[in-house]
């Protein structure tokens, strides 16, 4: 090879060697701008009320992203045409989400759910047909114990777009029994034993007082309601203690127990 034709050949390649250099320089210094972001990104949702759960998926995602934008402008540095690959990767990503429809509603409402908070890991919430302790948000499903201890595991999909009962909320749950009482009885004796018997009852807290009132007039019976707060993680326990205790005071004070018709009135056993 002749002197001219290095020359020639170098003064060919200079150009592609500058760009080339260029695309090198601006990937390092992107590749090191992401990096901190990333990091001011993450000591920002540290500080704010965005749940922890979600913090790895976000950051990862946006990595994901900026480190994808860096290298098509890399690309195009370098003179690549990426309108191809954008295209290729469009219609990829259509494919995709039409394939997992799904599975990406309940990702969102996963996201929703873990940003928002309308409840968290521990609390007692209602939703549909389930209550449960929630035990795990995960990005796809929320993870119910249910009362029996039985796993319920729900679609977060349904979890954010049904209605959500969260019993603690205001740190107490309302434990209601109903009790038939017959015409014949004294109301305010009733009222007055079966008060105190709540308030002697495991569990049940002094604020808000427990109450006793009537419920409804039946064709045969009053129906009377107890109410009384527990915590959230006391309801159950508290619910049995309130019929066993009710039972027990209306019993030793001589209390009439309203029955089905054409039955006579008697007392309660112990």
């Amino acid at each position: 090879m002749t002197l001219e034709k290095l020359q020639q050949l170098l003064a060919d390649l200079l150009p592609y060697a500058m760009q080339l250099l260029a695309a090198i320089a601006v990937l390092l210094v992107g590749l090191w701008a992401i990096q901190k972001l990333m990091k001011a990104m993450a000591n920002a949702m540290e500080r704010s009320k965005i749940s922890k759960e979600i913090h790895p998926f976000l950051l990862s995602m946006s990595s994901i992203l900026l480190k994808v934008l860096l290298l098509f402008s890399v690309a195009g540095m370098m003179g690549i045409n990426t309108a191809s690959f954008v295209a290729v990767l469009a219609a990829a990503g259509f494919a995709v989400g039409m394939a997992l429809q799904g599975s990406l509603s309940n990702f969102a409402a996963g996201v929703m759910i873990l940003i928002f908070k309308p409840y968290k890991i521990g609390d007692l919430i209602e939703i549909g047909d389930y209550i449960g302790h929630v035990r795990e948000i995960q990005i796809f499903n929320t993870i119910l114990e249910a009362p029996d201890k039985r796993t319920v595991i729900m679609p977060n999909s349904e979890a954010g777009g049904a209605t959500v009962i969260n019993w603690s909320t205001r740190g107490a749950v309302r434990v209601e029994v109903k009790l038939p009482m017959p015409y014949g009885e004294d109301f305010p004796r009733v009222k007055a034993i079966l008060t105190e018997a709540m308030k002697k009852t495991d569990g049940v807290l002094a604020e808000p007082a427990p109450e006793v009132g009537i419920d409804t007039f039946d064709s045969h019976y009053i129906e009377l309601s107890l109410r009384a707060y527990a915590l959230p993680d006391d309801y159950w326990p508290v619910y049995y203690a309130l019929a066993e205790n009710a039972k027990r005071a209306l019993s030793e004070n001589g209390v009439m127990m309203a029955y089905s018709e054409g039955v006579e009135l008697g007392k309660i056993g112990k």
